[in-house]
């Protein structure tokens, strides 16, 4: 039985396993702690437990290294959420990431595989991320050493705290994303503090300076999105005027005046302050337009690896017609078309599929269809026979994975390929699964977008069966 705050002493950590967490064992009860090493020998201090199952741990003194533990190189480390793995080099990030794969098809999906292709791992390791959001704070988190300092020191821009909604730790230098993203981080914190601009109190839901979104592309284009909390004109024209004055590399100022109690804001109404309102991306020569409520993969390198092993995947000679399941913007889409005869996109999200066509119309590709609305109630039977059945399907849901809805939907079309591009392998392989009656999986490609983090992509093909395997439960048609 454990106790909290109890020394556990020479604990010899294993693995690393979910959520960045490295597991060992404690007479014979799992622990998990982070900011450990596979490899490592260490004195840990317990933090929580459930009875004699499992508990979790901190790092209480290293008695040996790891011979994989590298000096993490953010003085945020350990306290932002983020990049919980840059302790441990990346070699064996990767290492673990394709294991972690092949555990969740194997484990959870109970299914037959293959063997599992080399991850394909980032040719960066830092600066790698498009797309940065920072939130004001009027109470930020305090280190143990900072707790006398004087209350307008309080004002934090920076990331939420794990499990504290209404934390926020200042960054003072962020390396996920290149420059100028920590200069204009720090110049809109620095004009907002002298000219008393006010950051925001999540829990009275007041302030001016709400949140800030930095958004950078490989064209070298740059958007800073601004969500104020009050409308006040005079403020906002002064910080913006001198944002665009002082860096002339934004090519597009945009701002939201947001007085809900949450900080969404795809409904709201977009100002453009400064440049066309949007920023592109380049990729195989397609240009796609991210507007300010557009979603695009975060890593721009590692979206056309991973769209290149979705496209071998797919097989494509020209011939084919091809379903793309929650298509977002249209980026693999529009990146496939030209291999197919006709690609057809649907998603959930009106404004993304509004994005995708205006994709498709400034690439001169005339063989898209988009079309809006819940994929359970758009892919259904009558939506099948105007458009012909797919030769193949590509799917990338978001991380909860398909509904069981489309997934017999998938079923009862019953295309020759299914290709399943992941966020979250454990949804990958609770669907596949469901799959298995029909469906072989035939190859797996692991990516990893997110050096640091725990998240790993993940590209399946599956094929058709030749001979149906006995079904466990009736497939339903879809309506």
């Amino acid at each position: 039985m454990l106790e909290r705050g109890q020394i556990l002493e020479s604990v010899a950590i294993e693995e690393l396993g979910a959520e960045g967490k490295c597991v060992s064992r404690y007479n014979n009860i799992v622990i998990f702690s982070e900011r450990t090493v596979p490899g490592d020998v260490v004195d840990l201090k317990v933090t929580h437990f459930k009875k004699k199952k499992f508990g979790e741990a901190n790092v209480y003194k290293i008695i040996t290294p790891s011979e994989h533990r590298v000096e993490a190189k953010c003085q945020h480390f350990g306290l932002c959420g983020g990049c919980k793995l840059q302790h441990i080099d990346y070699s064996t990030q990767l290492h673990f990431k394709q294991k972690q794969v092949k555990d969740n098809l194997e484990r959870l999906g109970k299914i037959e595989i293959p063997e599992i292709m080399p991850i394909v791992g980032s040719g960066k390791t830092y600066e790698y991320r498009n797309k940065l959001d920072f939130t004001f704070s009027n109470k930020r988190w305090l280190l143990e050493e900072e707790m006398s300092l004087e209350h307008d020191t309080l004002y934090g821009l920076g990331f939420h705290l794990p499990g504290k909604f209404d934390r926020v730790i200042d960054i003072s230098t962020c390396h996920l994303q290149p420059e100028p993203s920590n200069s204009i981080r720090l110049e809109v914190k620095a004009y907002a503090l002298k000219h008393g601009l006010t950051f925001y109190n999540v829990r009275a839901h007041e302030g001016l300076m709400r949140n800030l979104i930095i958004r950078t592309t490989n064209t070298h284009e740059v958007m800073v999105l601004v969500q104020f909390g009050e409308d006040n004109k005079p403020a906002i024209q002064g910080l913006l005027s001198h944002l665009i004055t002082t860096f002339p590399q934004i090519t597009s100022l945009v701002y939201f005046i947001n007085t809900k109690k949450n900080d969404t804001y795809s409904d709201l109404d977009v100002h453009v302050f400064h440049g066309p309102g949007y920023i592109q991306e380049e990729m195989e020569g397609l240009i796609f337009r991210v507007g300010p409520k557009s979603f695009y993969q975060t890593n721009s390198d590692q979206a056309y690896e991973l769209y290149k092993v979705t496209r071998d995947f797919a097989g494509l000679t020209g011939n084919e017609v091809v379903y793309d399941l929650y298509t977002g913007t249209g980026t693999i889409a529009n990146f496939v078309a030209k291999k197919a005869k006709q690609v057809i996109g649907i998603e959930y999200v009106a404004d993304a599929i509004e994005d995708a066509k205006v994709n498709s119309k400034i690439n001169n590709i005339d063989n898209t269809l988009f079309y809006a609305g819940d994929m359970k109630d758009v892919l259904n039977k009558e939506f099948i026979a105007q458009h012909q059945r797919p030769d193949v399907i590509i799917t990338d849901p978001p991380r909860a994975g398909m509904h069981e809805d489309v997934i017999n939907t998938l079923l009862f079309i019953g295309a020759p390929k299914i290709v399943y591009v992941s966020c979250n392998p454990a949804t990958q392989a609770r669907d596949l699964s469901m799959l298995d009656s029909d469906y072989e999986v035939s190859r797996i490609q692991p990516v990893d977008m997110f050096p640091h983090t725990a998240h790993v992509e993940n590209v399946v093909l599956l094929t058709k069966r030749a001979v149906k395997k006995i079904i466990q439960k009736p497939v339903s048609e879809p309506a």
